[in-house]
């Protein structure tokens, strides 16, 4: 059971994911990092089948790295987004394909302007102020179509994450201990304790 949620502001994406690890009823870890940071300005949220997400997140940072090795620059988020949903729709037509949700969040530097994309396995991608994966968007999006602003400081996107983390908490019945939560803006990843 995977839950992943993001959200945009005024000139940064915030994306956060459980750190749970399980299969079927048996909880593996509890420290698990489901959010790749793909480059210095662009992370990306998986979730979905234990060994396709972290193949595919670790295929996607290699292709994404390479490709700035290559080109001398890294690839902005409208691009990466478009290559990634790419990548997943290809595997789909192929005869392994990939079951993993994701939320690619990026800050383009160029235009000075946060971007958060939602995709899920079927290689469907939508841009997105809001997003949530998993049993916690249930509950979560309602929150994020209420509470959400565009223009919201990074205190106050906080404050509406906490918001759908808390109401997960209290709503859900199979509840995750910890989140991990990444911030993507002009100087780059970082994560936040919450």
């Amino acid at each position: 059971m995977d839950i992943s949620f993001a959200l945009t502001g005024k000139g940064y994406v915030i994306v956060a994911a459980d750190t749970t690890a399980s299969r079927s009823i048996v909880k593996m870890k509890v420290d698990e990092d489901k959010i790749k940071v793909l480059s210095p300005h662009l992370l990306m949220a998986y979730s979905g089948e234990p060994g396709d997400t972290v193949q595919f997140a670790e295929y996607i940072e290699r292709n994404i790295r390479l490709y700035q090795i290559r080109n001398t620059y890294a690839l902005r988020p409208p691009s990466a987004a478009s290559w990634i949903r790419r990548t997943l729709a290809d595997s789909l037509r192929s005869r392994r394909p990939y079951a993993v949700n994701l939320l690619v969040g990026g800050y383009d530097t160029s235009t000075h302007a946060p971007h958060l994309y939602w995709i899920d396995y079927l290689g469907t991608m939508a841009e997105v102020p809001f997003a949530a994966h998993g049993y916690g968007a249930y509950f979560a999006l309602s929150l994020l179509d209420r509470y959400h602003d565009p223009e919201a400081s990074l205190e106050e996107g906080l404050a509406t994450l906490r918001r759908c983390l808390d109401e997960v908490a209290k709503r859900l019945v199979v509840t995750p201990e910890k989140y991990k939560v990444k911030i993507v803006d002009k100087d780059g990843v970082r994560e936040v304790e919450i």
